[in-house]
């Protein structure tokens, strides 16, 4: 396996960088918004300099090589085998989310979701008109499992017509296996009840978990379900704007088509083109390598926590690079936890109250994935002002 310097410490602030320069202050660690510290692959920088060199950066057709390296990669790495014919492109999973509710629910449906999740879950959903129907998932040792009594009570609700999946699982760091995405969908299908599973996070897998695409668990899930998917987050390229939506059924599919051009996120720019393809032809190993590293900071962390504040409880992460702490045991709230860290060790988090008010008030949500450095003086911060409580 080739070397890749995922140590090496890359200055961000005062490039209009969203998760360093939007905190005010230049002694700010931020560990927050899901966006990685690294820089991307090389094959992706080598062919976004090719693309540079040539000048005109005019309007993009999305050429066959495009369709060719997503059904590649996903049949190589996922086995699972997507139609040319099933893919739509966009400008990222979000506005995907938002198209596909708009398709396929009408105002005042309800949205089934498994909390605590994304927070832009809940507004995509208000912005819909629908209504937000949580299924919280239950604390089982150090991790989450899905309360399936609570799961059907709510599909059988008349009013909720779709399931908005996370997988892997965003903040609690969950992959899904495929006895638990058969479940769900033989749930939602007994209650017609269809399947939008967000799975931007489905390249980022720690050692001993696989990652199984909800549309490839089996024909039935195909058949129910959208899949949202983008090279973003595993690949550290989220500002170039590129996402896709998978979807097998012709007439959602159609009317997907009809609300991404409604809403003019039909265009592309060339550059998430060209690294998409960079990314899902060569990135592979470079991918490899990524997930080790981010592995070993979150042994790191893990380690951190049990000697120098261990009433500070680290859930098991399968998957994403987005540890998730649980507070539960000193005398304070996540929202109030945040703000001090902030104010006074310059360290900037999530409260997890941004996934769920209720699910999340005991929570913190810290991004890993920086290089180590980086990340044990944010620990260090953390240890200076929760340390006794």
């Amino acid at each position: 396996m080739k070397q890749f310097d995922f140590d090496e410490i890359v200055v961000r602030r005062g490039t209009n960088s969203y998760k360093w320069d939007l905190p005010k202050g230049e002694d700010i660690i931020p560990m927050w918004v899901a966006d990685m510290d690294f820089k991307t692959a090389p094959c992706i920088i080598d062919a976004l300099k090719r693309r540079v060199e040539h000048g005109i950066f005019g309007y993009t057709f999305v050429p066959d090589s495009y369709y060719d390296a997503i059904i590649n990669w996903f049949k190589r790495r996922h086995q699972w085998h997507i139609e040319r014919e099933d893919i739509l492109y966009t400008s990222g999973v979000v506005p995907a989310i938002a198209c596909t509710l708009k398709a396929t629910t009408m105002p005042g449906e309800k949205v089934l979701v498994q909390t605590p999740v994304y927070n832009c879950f809940f507004s995509a959903i208000k912005n819909s008109g629908c209504e937000v129907s949580e299924n919280p998932l239950r604390r089982e040792g150090d991790s989450y499992v899905i309360d399936f009594d609570d799961f059907e009570r709510r599909c059988s609700d008349e009013k909720t017509t779709v399931f908005l999946l996370c997988n892997p699982h965003n903040p609690a760091g969950r992959v899904w296996r495929k006895d638990e995405l058969r479940r769900m969908n033989d749930i939602c299908l007994k209650h017609h009840v269809k399947v939008i599973a967000d799975e931007i996070h489905c390249e980022l897998v720690m050692p001993g978990h696989t990652f199984q695409p909800f549309a490839a668990a089996d024909e039935a899930c195909r058949d129910n379900c959208v899949v949202l998917n983008s090279p973003s987050k595993a690949f550290n390229i989220a500002g170039l704007q590129i996402a896709n939506i998978v979807c097998h059924d012709a007439e959602w599919r159609r009317r997907i088509n009809r609300a991404i051009n409604i809403n003019e996120v039909c265009d592309v720019n060339p550059f998430g083109v060209i690294a998409l393809q960079a990314a899902y032809n060569d990135g592979g190993e470079w991918l490899d390598a990524l997930n080790q590293y981010i592995h070993e900071n979150y042994l790191a962390l893990k380690d951190f926590f049990r000697e120098r504040l261990p009433r500070l409880e680290v859930c098991r992460l399968e998957g994403t690079y987005l540890a998730w702490i649980n507070l539960s045991r000193i005398p304070i709230t996540a929202d109030e936890a945040a703000r001090r860290l902030l104010g006074n060790a310059k360290v900037m988090l999530n409260s997890g109250t941004m996934y769920g008010r209720e699910a999340g008030n005991s929570y913190l949500r810290i991004n890993l994935a920086c290089p180590r450095s980086t990340l044990m003086e944010g620990l260090k911060r953390i240890e200076s002002e929760l340390v006794g409580m």
